[in-house]
């Protein structure tokens, strides 16, 4: 049975729950699914009051939703978990599932998963908006990775899309934008690994004049094994922070690289430099299974609120970042993530989003705490997007989207052409048309 909630009536809060505490979801009626019965009923309720409808699990991208103002929200929680067949190397996920579940249940086969920073993200809302893994530079965008997707759409009909049944509606969804349907499950590829060299070492922010140039050219020349991040940030004095780091302003150097012991020398190219530049005050770099990549990142395990900026940027030095990123800002976080490899390949079976042409993905945010309110760190990306702007492409990745109203655009115009196609055809009445993220649509100026 479907239960529909309004404001202030049970089962509203849980279905409009959200990562992002800045960005709360506001729909004029909201119901969790658990079923394909219950979508089925809920976009006939949306049809007949004249409803759109969005669709959300974990609401890690609330920020860059459009109003809901109008809208049925449907959190996905259905039930089915995670398959794995071992032999195929392929993962069936039910919409409503966690990375961190599909790690644990691929771990027992030596499989891994093209997984992102944090194990608390949904699955699908993640794959489909293409998916920059921290094995990416050698898997390239998890959204390739994605062989099935099935979905309800606003007819009330339960389509496939695969290889041999609507290749053309498999690719638009890989990466495409969204307003589609209401996606109940998705079958991915997995890759053989059962062992990685990963953690984060971490440096007091003074030495950053010296540790961010050399790893800079580290990268331009890193193999596609390995994927690193370099992160400035100002760690608020809480528990959750580790004491080593608590309150403190540092630089951190994380990352993976693919293989065991034999592979040390390609993190100790990486990492032997800026050691011997600066002792780091904690370093959990070595070897693991990969389960415990999720947890490289140190991602927040709590829903918080969070104000930030994403850009996808070419080879840029290091003086334009830390003026800006560096000491004086308000930001808590101001990441750069190694792009390149088999990130930047076209893949032939990939979707309309198939890579990245960047060097960089930036991403800033910060929480606003100790003083600091929204418009002191949106002011502050402000003045971070302009610094950056000789190395903007101009171009986004859509998992790092921080807001709905940055600017942000991820495919060409003959691709959104063609995947505003297909969106045409499976969606004509429109029932989805505010899921589809901005500027994806051709038709649409930034």
């Amino acid at each position: 049975m479907t239960r529909l909630a309004r404001p202030g009536e049970p089962g509203y809060a849980e279905a409009t729950r959200v990562f992002n505490l800045a960005a709360p979801a506001e729909p004029a009626v909201a119901t969790t699914a658990r079923d394909v019965g219950e979508i089925r009923a809920a976009l006939a309720h949306a049809v007949a009051e004249g409803l759109r409808v969005r669709t959300h699990t974990t609401g890690h991208g609330s920020a860059t939703a459009r109003p809901m103002g109008n809208a049925l929200l449907v959190r996905t929680e259905l039930s089915g978990g995670v398959e794995i067949d071992s032999m195929a190397r392929v993962a069936r996920v039910s919409a409503g599932t966690r990375w961190g579940q599909v790690v644990e249940a691929a771990a027992p086969y030596g499989l891994a998963a093209p997984h992102g920073s944090s194990p608390l993200v949904g699955v699908v809302g993640y794959l489909l908006r293409g998916g920059v893994s921290l094995y990416g530079r050698h898997t390239g965008l998890a959204a390739n990775s994605v062989r099935a997707v099935e979905l309800v759409t606003a007819d009330g009909g339960l389509r496939r899309a695969d290889a041999s049944s609507d290749p053309e509606l498999l690719w638009a969804l890989r990466g495409g934008g969204g307003g589609f349907g209401v996606v109940t499950a998705v079958e991915f590829d997995l890759f053989l690994l059962d062992q990685v060299i990963t953690g984060a070492a971490y440096w007091p922010a003074v030495h950053a004049e010296r540790l961010l140039p050399v790893w800079l050219d580290w990268t331009r020349k890193a193999p596609r094994e390995v994927t690193t991040t370099l992160r400035l940030m100002n760690l608020p004095p809480l528990p959750e922070v580790p004491e080593p780091l608590r309150g403190r302003s540092v630089l951190c150097v994380d990352g993976v690289v693919l293989g065991g012991p034999g592979d040390a020398a390609v993190a100790d190219d990486l990492l032997g430099p800026l050691r011997a530049l600066a002792p780091p005050i904690l370093d959990t770099w070595g070897t693991a299974p990969p389960r415990q990549v999720t947890l490289t990142h140190m991602d927040p395990t709590e829903p918080f609120p969070i104000f930030g900026d994403h850009m996808l940027l070419g080879d840029l030095p290091a003086e334009a970042f830390l003026k800006v990123a560096g000491e004086g800002s308000p930001l808590t976080n101001a990441e750069l993530r190694q792009l390149g490899g088999a990130l930047a390949v076209p893949d032939r079976e990939g979707g309309a989003l198939d890579r990245l042409d960047a060097s960089f993905a930036y991403m800033g945010g910060g929480v606003p705490f100790g003083g600091l309110t929204p418009e002191d760190l949106l002011g502050h990306c402000a003045r971070v997007r302009a610094a950056l702007e000789p190395w903007d492409t101009g171009l986004t990745a859509p998992s790092f989207v921080e807001s709905l109203s940055q600017p942000q655009r991820h495919l060409s115009p003959e691709r959104a052409a063609a995947v505003e196609r297909v969106r045409a055809r499976v969606d004509p009445s429109g029932l989805f048309r505010d899921d589809v993220a901005p500027h994806t649509d051709w038709k649409e100026e930034c």
